[in-house]
């Protein structure tokens, strides 16, 4: 019997610290090429709608229904990820991701045909589904306590950063490089970011200790520094065989938890509002370039709209996280989301451009800044067993909203509105996913696990671990 000192020794707060940098500025690349991925595409519609020289003759319809094939795939990806990381293992799962959305990345690249490009974004969607549905569980699971939304926004953040950056890159490269050059840069974290996380993301301790893998577990937490002590009473970082039995009897991991008897209403509360605000974020990035093309902007004072869009939702998520923190997630999450509502109803009025430049900032941070912020809503709504299905119905489910988003973009321009009907109409999908944030029921903390025989004394010993023993 080897007693087990849970308790952090001299030296752990610098290691924790430098492995949840580490953890921390690999989620956030790995998003960057996801926000990228949903922005490039926008960047080079017009091109498509343009020159059937391209990739063939290309109507608004079919361009609606090709920016959905990528969230087709990230819908398929989130799902699957959700279930298998959190029976396989968060990295595990994040390193196949950050493989895959590059390879098929480049597959798309070299497209011939509208057929092979519909392709190749499926594929690269079912990448970036991967790892979006696995990023903020082990974000949240290396995170301290009180910062957690911090540091999931952080690391989400990069999905704004990559569309800036997308935006960017094609306002200065694409006459350069064209569009094949654009996807080709989506190839690079097959060379840099994949070894790179290989050799320094490690697996998450709570997840080792949700499954029972105690041993490895504490070697894990010698090596990051991440104290077992940390880990709540649902999540025990050491347990004996007969109060593991205990404690998990009836408590179900992955989608079957998601969706027992506490769990099934905000379940689908959280995935309906997704499909929202994802419609919301998948539209704006897809057609904004395009509608300000046909609202009389030139072609890179359009694109100059997404750097504008993206670049307030940054700023704003980083800013929502840190009051996330201290007042809760749930009311700065809907108040970012009447932002959201109120600015992309503003994009409809005829106003000076330095006033519109300001409501297109404040509707990105009402709308991909809502996203960001839901992310860490739901990853510590959650406890540890169903946190990677929560994120994965979240990014999966909720792609339902980002598959019709570039289609429901293309179907109103093809039917005629206005500009600035088409906000307004956008604007009402916002208030929708408003109400149904404002009824997630609040999550008291005796509510995470089911009670259980013994309980009170199964969480006396677990709260005071190091007196807990490996049998």
């Amino acid at each position: 019997m080897t007693a087990i000192d849970a308790r952090p020794q001299p030296g752990q707060d610098v290691l924790r610290r430098r492995t949840l940098g580490w953890v921390i500025t690999l989620a956030t690349l790995g998003l960057i090429f996801d926000g990228y991925d949903l922005v490039v595409y926008g960047t080079v519609v017009s091109i498509f709608l343009r020159n059937p020289d391209e990739i063939g003759a290309v109507t608004p319809a079919a361009a609606g229904a090709m920016g959905s094939y990528a969230l087709i795939g990230t819908l398929i990806g989130a799902l699957l990820s959700g279930a298998v990381s959190d029976f396989i293992g968060r990295r595990k799962v994040m390193l196949a991701g950050y493989a895959w959305f590059s390879i098929f990345m480049g597959f798309t690249a070299i497209a011939g045909s509208s057929t092979m490009f519909g392709i190749g974004r499926f594929l690269t969607g079912i990448g970036v589904g991967a790892l979006v549905g696995t990023t903020g569980a082990l974000v949240s699971e290396f995170a301290p306590r009180g910062k957690k939304n911090l540091c999931n926004a952080i690391a989400y953040s990069g999905v704004p950063l990559g569309s800036l950056l997308a935006a960017l890159l094609a306002i200065l490269l694409l006459g350069t490089i064209g569009w094949r050059g654009l996807f080709w840069i989506g190839v690079i974290p097959l060379v840099t970011l994949f070894p790179l996380a290989i050799a320094k993301m490690p697996e998450s301790v709570a997840w080792l200790m949700s499954r029972g893998r105690t041993e490895e577990a504490r070697k894990v937490s010698a090596k990051t520094g991440m104290p077992l002590d940390e880990l709540s009473p649902t999540n025990p970082p050491e347990q004996t065989r007969e109060t593991r039995s205990s404690t998990t009897a009836g408590v179900r991991a992955g989608y079957a938890g998601l969706f027992d008897g506490l769990n099934w209403l905000p379940t689908i509360l959280f995935g309906v509002a997704c499909v929202a605000t994802l419609l919301l974020v998948y539209s704006l990035n897809t057609w904004l370039p395009e509608l300000m093309l046909r609202a009389g902007f030139d072609t890179k004072g359009s694109l100059s709209f997404l750097l504008v869009l993206n670049g307030g939702a940054i700023v704003g998520a980083l800013l929502g996280s840190r009051a996330a923190d201290r007042l809760g997630p749930k009311v700065v999450t809907t108040l970012f989301l009447l932002t959201g509502a109120v600015f992309v109803a503003a994009l409809s009025l005829g106003v000076p451009l330095w006033i519109l430049l300001v409501f297109v900032a404040l509707a990105g941070l009402g709308t991909s800044g809502t996203q960001i912020l839901l992310n860490g809503f739901v990853v510590n709504y959650y406890r540890t067993n169903v946190r990677a299905a929560a994120i994965g119905w979240l990014a999966g489910f909720g792609r339902l909203g980002g598959v019709a988003g570039p289609m429901v973009g293309g179907l109103l321009l093809a039917a005629g509105l206005e500009v600035q009907q088409i906000f307004l109409v956008l604007a009402g999908v916002a208030v929708l996913g408003l109400v149904l944030l404002l009824l997630v029921p609040k999550r008291n903390r005796q509510d995470e696990l089911p009670m259980v025989p013994e309980q009170s004394e199964v969480g006396r010993v677990l709260v005071n671990v190091q007196e807990s023993s490996i049998h």
